[in-house]
């Protein structure tokens, strides 16, 4: 369908209004139009309207099928990622997750072993249609020292296919030891990556994120950060954040994770909150396969009542940029989950309510978290950009989000890509002992 050398013309495919920037051309009810793509040299050298020129002879019809850029998926853990066989949860809790997985760091995270699970992943979110993809290291000493070198290492072996980009993760209390963490701010900086560390209710959490941002500041980075992973109503470490970018003047971008508490606390109470993200100018991503999976989990074995996703309807109504993305693969903080952004967008849609309208929500897997990477040109259809995008056969959002798609035609520079997943049978060796 997609020819393997030359030019050719996609001709009355679907295309998305809040993905097609600068497209004229009559919507649906479903933010959809027909369309005709020109692909020359790796690069969309036109999109049209349907029927708007002649079809040239390299014209490929492909019948209203939804055509989509690839993925950017802006919150993940692969170097957590793959363990659960060796290290499961032992009782699907937040904290079994916790000491499960700094049990496995400590024991198991050579090099070695990173290196295979991240590659692993990576090959896996590829053939899916990931362009773009944004991990969280763990970063408590002595880990950093072990997995920088290797980020560094798969983001250059993966450069062209998926843009990596590398967060360094650890508790706030670690941000006490001030001359360590400045060591590793520095280390982030030197590896080009992002400030991130995850919040509690600590007695110092203020002057903490003073320190952090003052890091950030100093070393030129972007802030990343875990928040309010907990349905406790006093976790308001999302506030905090927002009121610790507003008093340090902090201008670069910051993104926040989670937020789960925020859907558990008085409206009055959310109001303030949002205002003084928008204010800030913060964006937000909300994992809603891991948060279902983890939060109010119940060990009496009764019916969880709460969905552990954030507001984030609330947030786009006040312009705060929101996203979605996969967080964690096949670990204890999630048994489940392949890095396939177009399974986050399905769940999304329905844990989340993105529908009825669509609007523009799916930006939240695209557009959206490639801004506040600073991926100019990635997540949307436009003439002069890359051709990078996934073709489907659904022509609907009911036929799209109904079915993997696991037939689906990821194309990058212009070309089908090979999407074979890796099997599975590989990390054996990595399982025992």
């Amino acid at each position: 369908m997609i020819p393997a050398s030359g030019s050719y013309h996609l001709a009355n495919v679907r295309v998305h209004r809040s993905l097609t920037p600068g497209l004229a051309a009559t919507y649906d009810n479903d933010g959809f139009t027909l369309a005709d793509i020109a692909v020359a040299d790796g690069k969309i050298s036109s999109i049209a309207a349907h029927g708007k020129t002649k079809a040239p002879a390299d014209t490929v019809n492909l019948g209203g099928r939804i055509v989509l850029p690839c993925f950017v998926d802006c919150h993940t853990h692969i170097d957590k990622g793959h363990i659960w066989p060796r290290k499961p949860n032992p009782d699907g809790t937040f904290m079994g997750a916790l000491n499960a997985a700094g049990a496995d760091r400590v024991a198991r995270w050579s090099a070695e072993d990173l290196a295979k699970r991240m590659d692993f992943s990576l090959r896996s979110a590829y053939a899916h249609g990931t362009r773009a993809l944004r991990t969280h290291l763990d970063s408590v000493a002595p880990q950093e020292e072990i997995s920088w070198p290797v980020f560094e290492m798969m983001r250059e072996t993966w450069r062209g296919r998926i843009e990596l980009q590398g967060s360094c993760l650890l508790g706030i209390e670690g941000v006490r030891d001030k001359g360590w963490f400045e060591g590793l701010a520095k280390r982030v900086a030197a590896a080009k990556g992002v400030l991130g560390v995850v919040t509690y209710m600590v007695p110092d959490l203020e002057e903490l994120l003073d320190q952090v941002f003052a890091q950030a500041i100093k070393h030129g980075l972007d802030l990343d950060f875990h928040a309010d992973e907990t349905d406790d109503i006093a976790a308001i470490s999302l506030k905090k954040i927002a009121e610790a970018a507003l008093w340090s003047g902090f201008e670069g971008n910051i993104l926040v994770g989670h937020c789960c508490s925020l859907a558990r606390q008085p409206d009055l109470e959310v109001l303030d909150t949002l205002d003084k993200v928008a204010k800030a100018g913060l964006a937000v991503v909300s994992l809603p396969m891991c948060n279902l999976y983890l939060q109010d989990r119940r060990l009496d074995k009764t019916t969880p009542r709460w969905r552990g996703v954030t507001l984030l309807h609330e947030m786009k109504a006040r312009g705060i940029p929101v996203a979605v993305a996969s967080d964690n693969t096949r670990d204890p903080f999630y048994a489940y989950g392949d890095l396939d952004m177009l399974e986050v967008y399905r769940m999304a849609t329905r844990i989340l309510h993105l529908d009825h309208p669509v609007a523009d929500w799916p930006q939240a897997v695209a557009a959206t978290p490639a801004r506040v990477m600073g991926l100019d040109g990635v997540g949307t259809l436009a003439a002069g950009g890359d051709a990078d995008f996934i073709l489907f056969k659904g022509r609907s959002w009911t036929e799209l989000l109904s079915r993997p798609e696991s037939d689906r035609i990821v194309v990058r520079g212009g070309r089908a890509i090979d999407r074979l997943l890796p099997d599975y049978a590989e990390l054996d060796e990595l399982m025992v002992g």
